[in-house]
């Protein structure tokens, strides 16, 4: 059985008292490549940030394997462009987890930035200011940094949002590189089309899972079918879940079996959602 990367234990996610994930059990295998995708609001940003530490679990637990190193690239519009910094030390950044904020780089680490500035086809910019770069231009160097931060564990949220279809490609190439090197990684992701072409598993989101597993049986039309109308039942003001054998004031109830990836989700307008996870190898 292959070794998991994530385990998820009926984890809730959310602000403010306001839950966005809801009661997600399952596990990510180690080597895998993983899309997540979802309406927006329906919890695919927030369950990053869970996984990374940035948001502390309401219920449940997030548990990472032994050891792993982390890389999370949030979405663009999270970043201050402004911030007066060139692309060299954009990715110079993924040093920080083995030099430290003031570490002195080695001819090593020179070499490793110029070969993922290489990478991404970025050789000439090293000293170009952040905020004349194009879309493209930031995530690939962004891209850049996750290759120099090495890492076992890859989180990427949406990044293939406003970019050019060039560059999705070698972008896509680049997933791919880190999947053959059995590197785990998950991608938030818009183009259902996109996701069927390059991602062998899939996590629908709608506020809790809806389906997980491998990508076209995941995103089978009936599937989808229940995750929007899952989605439009829930409210904005939506309130904690309660506890188990009272009403819920939406009348979603959420039944999560607790073995690895077998997965009996919620009710929404009178249907019910099962699902089983990626089976491991």
């Amino acid at each position: 059985m292959t070794e998991p990367c994530l385990t998820f234990q009926d984890l809730t996610l959310g602000y403010n008292s306001h839950p966005a994930v809801h009661h997600l059990s399952g596990t990510v295998r180690r080597g895998s490549l993983t899309a997540v995708v979802g309406a927006n609001g329906s919890g695919k940003s927030t369950l990053m940030k869970g996984i990374v530490g940035i948001l502390k679990p309401m219920s449940g637990t997030v548990v990472k394997a032994s050891g792993a190193r982390i890389a999370y690239l949030p979405q663009q519009s999270e970043l201050d462009r402004t911030f007066p910094a060139r692309v060299l030390d954009l990715v110079s950044m993924g040093l920080w987890p083995r030099r430290g904020l003031l570490g002195r780089h080695t001819a090593q680490d020179r070499e490793s930035v110029a070969a993922a500035l290489q990478a991404v086809g970025l050789q000439d910019f090293e000293q170009r200011a952040l905020d004349t770069l194009s879309g493209g231009q930031l995530q690939r160097a962004l891209f850049a940094r996750v290759l120099v931060q090495d890492a076992d564990l890859i989180l990427l949220d949406e990044p293939f949002n406003a970019i050019d279809a060039k560059t999705v490609g070698d972008l896509i190439d680049l997933i791919r590189r880190w999947h053959g090197e059995e590197r785990t990684v998950m991608v938030v992701a818009h183009d259902l089309d996109l996701v069927r072409r390059h991602f062998p598993e899939t996590l629908l989101m709608a506020r809790q899972p809806m389906a997980w597993g491998e990508t076209l049986a995941t995103l089978k039309p009936e599937n989808l079918l229940r995750a929007r109308r899952f989605h439009e039942a829930w409210e904005e003001n939506a309130p904690w879940c309660e506890p188990e054998g009272h009403a819920h004031p939406h009348e979603h109830e959420h039944d999560g079996l607790g073995h690895d990836h077998a997965h009996t989700y919620g009710r929404a307008q009178g249907e019910t959602a099962s699902a089983s996870g990626p089976k491991a190898a």
